[in-house]
């Protein structure tokens, strides 16, 4: 397994950003690679810091392709697709956040870490119905968003963020992901129509 990943990280750098795209494109879709395209960011930007808007846009592009794969399989599988593939607890669950939460319901568990179950509601993102241009907006602006972040802790930190990501990863990409919800909420609660009170 080591040396499957070593081939992985050393593919992605060889190639750059087209790597990133293909490494993204393959965990959102068929194969789980966890946190491999958050150290491929982070690596990538401390070496080529000009090239951080670039690195992050590929990496989120492939998430969105990889992702719109399991989307459109869903879709056109319908019902018989997920009772093969998932709980039917789960379905259940993942529906109603849907109904109740609507585009949050994916956007949340796209900026999360592993062991969050992302793909799981990309399926039901598919099976639920969720217009095309919808879904690609909400991975686009969840992976987008967490991959920018990554490029931004990398240009303040430099290899410290890469040791960072190395060691605790995982506690890193769900802080970013709380500070990114938190900001979202902050500014939504912000730029929200005032009711003026009657003088």
């Amino acid at each position: 397994m080591k040396s499957l990943i070593s081939w992985i990280y050393g593919f992605a750098l060889a190639i750059g950003g087209p790597g990133l795209f293909a490494i993204a494109f393959l965990d959102s879709s068929f194969i789980s690679l966890p946190q491999i395209n958050d150290i491929l960011v982070v690596l990538m930007v401390t070496q080529h810091k000009a090239w951080m808007p670039y690195y992050a846009l590929m990496a989120t592009l492939g998430s969105i392709a990889g992702c719109y794969v399991i989307y459109y399989l869903a879709e056109k599988g319908g019902e018989a697709f997920l009772r093969r593939r998932v709980h039917a607890g789960h379905t259940e669950r993942a529906l109603a956040l849907y109904r109740r939460h609507g585009a949050l319901a994916l956007m949340v568990p796209a900026l999360l870490p592993p062991p969050a179950p992302f793909k799981l509601f990309v399926l039901m993102a598919g099976f639920a119905g969720v217009r095309p241009l919808r879904f690609v907006l909400a991975i686009g602006i969840a992976r987008g968003a967490r991959y920018l972040a990554l490029g931004l802790l990398s240009l303040w930190y430099g290899d410290l963020a890469l040791e960072l990501m190395r060691t605790r990863g995982r506690e890193v990409a769900l802080w970013l992901a709380i500070l990114l919800v938190v900001a979202a909420f902050a500014w939504w609660w912000l730029s929200r129509p005032r009711i003026q009170s009657p003088t």
